[in-house]
């Protein structure tokens, strides 16, 4: 097996730490070098919502490792603030710009590993260069929020976007007492969703103090002395003290466009199934790239931090000389929002019709324990499915804590190829604190068996 001496990895969340140290484990010969822009690596991400809303006392406790501790206990070299500004393929080196020192030095590799993760989407008329407009992507971004809050007095905070992140956000400033306003452009939050999750979760904002402004063609941003002040909404006025914008991700593939690697479709950086890129010296993992979807058999765009990890340990295997292959990613995510928990498995309706001509879908709203036991409450349940073959195509769950363990049971039945009518046959765990008489997921499984 081919073992290279010298293996660089760029960027250092998710992916790249988890490439770097198995390229080291596998590879304990090797130099193995990451190069990270910002000042800190391998931190939580997910977590920023609930740092933000003081459920996590300190930053601290999100940043996992230190340039010195993953050195100590990986083997790897780490040097943050430290931009990568130029790949060289065919001279196998790259360029990189010390914000320290403000000096560039020259790095050649036998193996490049690109983890350059994804930025957040700007907005054209509220830039993030406005002092008080934010994104929430990383501890840097966390930082300059709660900084920007020290500093000045904050009352009224506008949100722009209602996918997760935005809805995670709005939940986290409600959560510390300031007045908060989500601006969403669709009708409905959510518009990822299905439609039934939609209207589920705007019967939540409505029963929140979250004011939910969407649909005007007409809306202006204002601005002025590099701030932003007012929002101009159906004629109105509104002030605002600042703005966190959650308008989604794209993928960082600045450098692998220099470098002219191949990018797909959705502008994610193409990868084999061992994650090589269209460079062979060249491999990729995390937001950066695109991955097979495990349900349409075709390239998607998924950006969840559970793939970049995984990902990124089959990337520095490989590039370590191993010879690992990247299964197909299957969508499996969930969040929280005031007190309830969303989650998604495989696709939507829309996606599945986009699909197949079979497709059916069954809804069914339970207790998710017996009822009269404490904390009881609604769990609303949707699955889609094929008619012809009887698999599952997707499902989401709006409820408790308990949707979790639903759409792992989902999950494992799409990657397993176990009929939806399955479901109904089940033998599930009955104890009145945990769980109901009727499972939801047997109702939803009668549901599938009446319409075959």
């Amino acid at each position: 097996m081919y073992q290279p001496n010298k293996i660089i990895v760029i960027g250092g969340n998710a992916a790249g730490p988890s490439a770097a140290a198995k390229a080291k484990r596998i590879n304990p010969s090797a130099e193995v070098i990451l190069f990270e822009a910002g000042e800190f690596i391998s931190t939580g991400t997910c977590e920023l919502p609930y740092l933000l809303a003081g459920d996590i006392e300190n930053y601290e406790k999100i940043v996992f490792f230190t340039p010195d501790t993953f050195f100590k206990e990986k083997g790897v070299k780490v040097f943050t603030n430290s931009f990568v500004n130029f790949i060289d393929p065919k001279r196998k080196k790259i360029v990189v710009l010390s914000k320290i020192t403000n000096t560039t030095n020259e790095f050649y590799y036998d193996k490049l590993i690109l983890t350059a993760g994804s930025r957040a989407n700007e907005l054209p008329n509220l830039p993030f260069s406005v002092e008080n407009v934010f994104s929430l992507k990383n501890v840097k971004d966390y930082l300059n929020i709660k900084n920007y809050i020290s500093a000045n007095e904050i009352k009224n905070i506008l949100v722009v976007g209602s996918g997760y992140i935005g809805l995670e956000i709005s939940d986290a400033f409600i959560k510390s007492g300031y007045n908060v306003t989500i601006l969403e452009k669709e009708k409905l939050p959510m518009p990822s969703a299905d439609e039934e999750i939609q209207h589920l979760i705007k019967g939540i904002i409505d029963k929140t103090n979250i004011k939910f402004l969407t649909g005007d063609d007409q809306l202006r941003f204002i601005t002025s002395n590099n701030r932003f002040s007012q929002l101009k909404f159906e004629g109105r006025y509104i002030d605002f003290d600042m703005v966190v914008v959650a308008a989604g991700v794209s993928p960082n593939i600045m450098l692998a466009e220099e470098a002219k690697l191949k990018i797909g479709s959705s502008g994610g950086l193409i990868v084999d199934s061992k994650l090589k890129t269209s460079d062979p010296n060249i491999y990729a993992a995390g937001d950066i790239v695109e991955v097979k979807n495990f349900i349409t058999k075709k390239n998607d765009y998924l950006p969840l931090a559970t793939n970049a990890h995984s990902y990124g340990h089959i990337a520095g295997e490989n590039a370590a000389g191993g010879n690992k292959i990247a299964d197909p990613i299957l969508l499996n995510a969930a969040f929280k929002f005031s007190n309830n928990y969303i989650a998604q498995v495989g696709l939507t309706l829309k996606q599945a019709e986009d699909i197949s001509y079979n497709v059916r879908n069954v809804t069914a709203v339970a207790d998710n324990k017996v009822k009269v036991m404490p904390n009881s409450a609604k769990v609303f349940g949707k699955i889609i499915f094929d008619r012809y073959t009887g698999l599952i195509l997707g499902a989401s769950f709006v409820g408790s804590e308990e949707v979790s363990g639903y759409a792992d049971i989902i999950a494992t039945m799409i990657q397993n190829n176990i009929p939806a009518k399955k479901l109904s046959k089940t033998n599930f765990n009955f104890t009145p604190p945990l769980s109901p008489f009727v499972n939801l997921l047997s109702i939803l499984g009668r549901k599938i068996e009446e319409n075959k």
